[in-house]
């Protein structure tokens, strides 16, 4: 659990650090690093179904 808070962690400050120096906007950069990853999370949920549903296809992924 500490290595997916630290993930996590580097995570927002990437996001905050590289929308802040392309903006220049601290609030941008806060939004950026909240909006980002919970938009990335969903994304990944829905990934990971798909992913599972090719998988288990007779063919695999060759298809």
């Amino acid at each position: 659990m500490i290595k997916t808070l630290t993930f996590a962690l580097m995570h927002f400050t990437i996001a905050f650090v590289v929308t802040y120096l392309i903006t220049g906007d601290l609030i941008l950069g806060g939004l950026v690093a909240i909006v980002e990853p919970a938009v990335n999370t969903v994304g990944y949920f829905f990934h990971e179904k798909i992913w599972s549903k090719l998988a288990n296809t007779p063919q695999g992924f060759a298809a």
